[in-house]
């Protein structure tokens, strides 16, 4: 198991150059929840955000549509990142949008997708600018297997669009070479954020955050929130949303300013 990021915080905060911090938000800003609607940031999580990004460049990296996470955020001037970085858009007028002219494919994939795992119960297909979800966290466990098959017949058919399996949710999304990881090189090279110094702190619990990971690995650090010991590209590890916030709270602590760039 790696170590965890609450015994090292002071080895973190110390490294030269300008912290910026880029989190994940479902299982790492907030708990996972049986329907995703319902997992909404608490008020300490918020103003531990808000504090930071009073001190270091913070950006939010997430599955969901760059709408929806940044209303859950709710903080001005951080970075949002929607659709696993398909979707960024920030302060000054930052903003990048990827792979719009395969919207009308999105459509397609999600209407057979309805049909296909229509009369499975729990199944759901959500359908985000740039991805179509299918989530089976609320699924028998017997029928897992046919909403398992039917993304994988729409996936088939559709070779233009990828399959990426993530907590109880398989999700199809162009498949061009852009992930986190890439998303993350790009705000890493935006104006503001130039000059190789800065030293990048990703936080986040799925596999699609490791793309992040094996990015950031060169020249900040990864940290994995997950419960359970598993392979990973991170160095260092939380438990859960709650050692985020501790975690969050103790970088605030140590006067995270005193590294930035003048």
């Amino acid at each position: 198991m790696i170590p965890s990021a609450l015994g090292h915080v002071q080895e973190i905060a110390s490294r030269s150059g300008q912290a910026a911090v880029f989190l994940d938000y479902d299982g790492t800003l907030t708990p996972i929840v049986n329907r995703p609607e319902d997992a909404w940031l608490s008020d300490s999580m918020r103003q531990a955000l808000r504090e930071l990004a009073a001190r270091m460049p913070v950006a939010i990296l997430s599955g969901r549509d760059l709408d929806d996470v940044r209303r859950r955020v709710g903080i001005a001037g951080i970075v949002y990142a929607g659709s696993h970085g398909f979707d960024i858009a920030g302060p000054h007028g930052l903003r990048r949008q990827m792979a719009s002219e395969f919207l009308p494919k999105l459509d397609t994939a999600k209407k057979e997708l309805q049909e296909a795992l229509d009369g499975i119960s729990g199944a759901h297909v959500e359908r985000k600018r740039l991805s179509v979800a299918t989530h089976y966290r609320n699924v028998k466990e017997e029928d897992v297997p046919r909403v398992r098959q039917a993304v994988g017949e729409v996936a088939w058919r559709h070779r233009e669009l990828r399959k990426m399996t993530g907590k109880k949710v398989h999700e199809l999304q162009p498949d061009i070479d852009w992930d986190k990881g890439r998303a993350l090189i790009w705000l890493l090279e935006t104006p503001g954020l130039e000059g190789g110094n800065v030293f990048p702190i990703y936080i986040g619990d799925d596999r699609t955050d490791e793309d992040a990971f094996r990015v950031v690995k060169q020249r900040g650090i990864g940290i994995l929130v997950s419960e359970e010991p598993r392979f990973t590209a991170a160095r260092y590890s939380l438990s859960d949303p709650a050692e985020v916030e501790r975690f969050l709270r103790a970088l605030i602590a140590t006067g995270g300013h005193a590294h930035r760039k003048r």
